[in-house]
């Protein structure tokens, strides 16, 4: 069996999140057999196993990331999104909470509509009450969240989504200005062709009891439409979906309405549908310096199949979601290694060749796929919804109601060592810190390699292209590679929104994609995208202002002009020294011990003590919580990260768990884990150019197809 060529942060994802490991985290598998793994559990006969295998270890094809990791093991769980449906009901908004606590155990995101919960102050008959709202059950769901981590390498995603002719729609749309609220959470408002026809028109629209089914006031739409586009501007969010456009090109409307989509916003889904996805490298499928449409076109055909197989291998976490996937069979194909094909044809990511191509590339894709799906509805069967579908009279037989989608990529497209998705490169190469201050550089390999051949690299210019999220004002690079190497930083946004409409004119399901701003864009400079977005035809739109959210992580200052090659050593670790004086502040929470005082104060060089008082004074409990303390203090003056502290303290039961501030605190430890999570988020720092630090490796967070990513160890805030 050959050895597969990994690169190394390939090689360190896979080792982190998707290799076996046994009860004493021992690893169990090598990448190769992984991909056996996979490909055995997938495939239908010795034929397909091997042409799976040889898709996967040649990177032209991955399925998403539950498929690598539960293929073939005991909990068998393939699907990356859900949707579940919410009614105005304790029993149903309960059991979704339970339900998705399930999913994401097993590795899956998860989307609701809140839009059926009544609104905040109305009548609750049978109690006599009044109602909370929507926003205070997202807050139960995230709290929920909070407490599962995915199958032990995934944290759990949702997508919050209210109708913008809700009554709590202005609450919603500044749910989330407070960033440590409803940190689990991905929110978009719903908005309807009516609506957006009153913004054009700036006329008042009626806001809809889903109680009562009727009007019960009326909002400006241009006024709903600004405060979207402020807070939109001050954090990224909310999103947008435009929910008539989705319905239109709804498979089975007889089935049900669309309400949701998952996490991301790229697969829109009836309740209890899941989505199984994978992704062409489309790097991989060039020749001779132009595209290899034939290979492509096999990859295509593999990759449907592949999918297919996975809705019968699947193991289903709720017999209401195997029944509804089953019935429709939605799969979404789609691509990654966009940018990288681009250089590869010497094709600059925002020009009118750039447009071309991509329309050409999805055309392609779509067309052939819809071709492969149909011969697999001849020989295996149609979805068994297909005679109440709009594709009935489309098409003699279709095995999938939907067979495309662009689904986020970051970690996939890592371990494929491709560009990730259809975004543009985030950077060209940056630095991260490690242990004892020293810096590395991580620099794009097809860039690092072209200047090596130009035989103009240095150390001196990687410093300088590191310190900058463009290469374009930098002297030593010769313009032909400036040309091809633009990062979305250098893309005006207009020509964002023109790709993602360019893809989505010719997917089934929808796009995932970031428009991305510079810092000094304005609120008008974002209402204008929203609205090129809805004028070309985007089913949503997610747009991103640099440095516009305050639990970003500084990643370093202006790099220095020498820097120091990485040493592992081999020395005992000692604590340094603390200073005379330090800053800090005092968290006060509740926990089943009574009042828990939380003291964290830092020095020059970060965090450096923590400090825990109960209330109730006296016993082992204040003893105990003097040692955490003392221990806490001695681990991060010893170079141990606060977010890793706070990760290994969450969870920790004791026989008396309390309620507090919309937070279950399970014990003292529990509760120490909460404060030095809101800790961070407080105290995190913007970095001037945008870039952000991975919380996990110092490696550079790209903010791309809707989240946060690292491409160096695959954390990232949509997992």
């Amino acid at each position: 069996m050959s050895v597969l060529e990994l690169s190394k942060n390939a090689q360190t994802v896979l080792e982190k999140r998707y290799l076996l490991r046994d009860a004493n985290k021992k690893l169990l598998e090598t990448p190769e057999e992984l991909f056996w793994r996979v490909a055995n559990f997938i495939g239908d006969s010795e034929e397909e196993r091997r042409i799976y295998y040889e898709l996967m270890t040649t990177f032209r094809f991955l399925p998403n990331s539950p498929t690598l990791m539960n293929a073939g093991t005991k909990l068998g769980q393939l699907s990356a999104c859900f949707v579940l449906p919410i009614k105005d009901d304790m029993t149903s908004i309960f059991n979704a909470v339970k339900d998705a606590a399930l999913i994401h155990q097993s590795g899956g995101g998860t989307g609701f509509s809140f839009s059926k919960l009544r609104p905040k102050n109305d009548v609750v008959k049978t109690t006599g009450g009044i109602a909370s709202g929507p926003i205070s059950f997202m807050e139960v769901f995230n709290a929920a969240t909070n407490t599962i981590k995915q199958g032990g390498r995934r944290r759990g995603a949702n997508m919050g989504i209210l109708r913008v002719d809700h009554p709590d729609v202005m609450e919603f749309i500044t749910c989330k200005e407070d960033q440590t609220k409803l940190t689990n959470f991905n929110i978009s408002v719903a908005v309807t062709e009516s609506f957006m026809k009153a913004v054009e028109k700036n006329e008042d629209y009626d806001l809809i009891n889903p109680r009562a089914k009727k009007p019960i006031g009326k909002l400006n739409a241009k006024e709903v439409f600004n405060k979207i586009v402020d807070m939109a501007w001050k954090n990224g969010e909310p999103g947008i979906v435009f929910i008539d456009r989705i319905n239109k090109d709804n498979p089975t409307p007889q089935i049900g309405e669309i309400e949701s989509t998952n996490p991301c916003g790229e697969q829109p889904l009836l309740g209890y549908e899941s989505c199984n996805l994978g992704s062409i490298n489309l790097a991989n499928h060039t020749k001779n310096g132009e595209i290899d449409w034939d290979l492509l076109g096999e990859t295509i055909v593999h990759g449907v199949r592949f999918l297919d197989n996975v809705i019968d291998k699947n193991n289903y976490i709720l017999p209401e979601i195997e029944q509804m996937t089953k019935a429709n069979r939605k799969i979404g194909l789609g691509i990654m290694g966009f940018a990288d094909l681009l250089v590869k044809l010497g094709i600059r990511y925002d020009s009118e060749e750039a447009l071309k191509i991509s329309e050409k590339i999805m055309t392609f894709i779509q067309i052939t796929a819809r071709e492969a799906s149909l011969e697999l509805g001849k020989e295996r069967g149609n979805f068994p919804n297909f005679e109440k579908s709009r594709l009935k009279g489309m098409f003699e037989a279709m095995r999938n109601a939907t067979v495309t989608t662009i689904a986020p990529t970051g970690t996939i497209s890592l371990i494929a060592g491709c560009s990730s998705g259809i975004e543009p490169y985030y950077a060209v190469a940056f630095t991260r810190n490690v242990l004892g201050g020293k810096k590395l550089f991580d620099v794009n390999p097809v860039f690092e390699k072209m200047i090596k051949d130009r035989k103009i690299y240095s150390e001196e210019l990687i410093v300088k292209i590191s310190a900058t999220n463009s290469i374009q004002e930098i002297d030593e690079i010769p313009p032909d590679i400036k040309d091809v190497f633009v990062t979305a930083h250098d893309i005006n946004p207009e020509y964002h929104i023109e790709m993602q409409a360019n893809f989505q004119r010719h997917i089934d399901n929808a796009t995932s994609k970031t428009i991305n701003f510079e810092s000094t864009a304005t609120r008008e400079d974002i209402a204008k995208a929203y609205l090129l977005a809805y004028k070309k035809g985007c089913k949503g739109v997610t747009v991103y202002r640099d440095g516009s959210r305050k639990y970003q992580v500084l990643t370093t200052k202006k790099p220095e002009q020498k820097h120091e090659v990485e040493v592992v050593s081999t020395e005992k670790v000692e604590p340094r020294d603390r200073p005379e004086v330090t800053l800090g502040r005092t968290h006060k929470i509740r926990s089943g011990c009574g009042n828990l005082y939380v003291t964290v104060n830092k020095d020059e060089t970060g965090v450096c003590e923590v400090f825990v008082q109960v209330g109730k004074s006296g016993g082992c409990i204040t003893s105990q919580s003097e040692a955490v303390g003392r221990l806490i203090s001695l681990a991060l003056r010893s170079g141990v990260k606060l977010d890793s502290i706070a990760e290994h303290l969450a969870g920790i039961r004791c026989p008396s768990p309390n309620f507090y501030q919309g937070k279950t605190i399970l014990s003292c430890a529990d509760g120490i884990s909460h404060v030095l999570e809101q800790y961070l988020i407080d105290e995190q720092i913007v970095r001037a150019n945008g870039t952000i630090a991975c919380p996990e490796c110092g490696g550079m967070l790209e903010f791309a197809e809707g989240c946060f990513t690292c491409r160096i160890c695959g954390y990232s805030k949509c997992d």
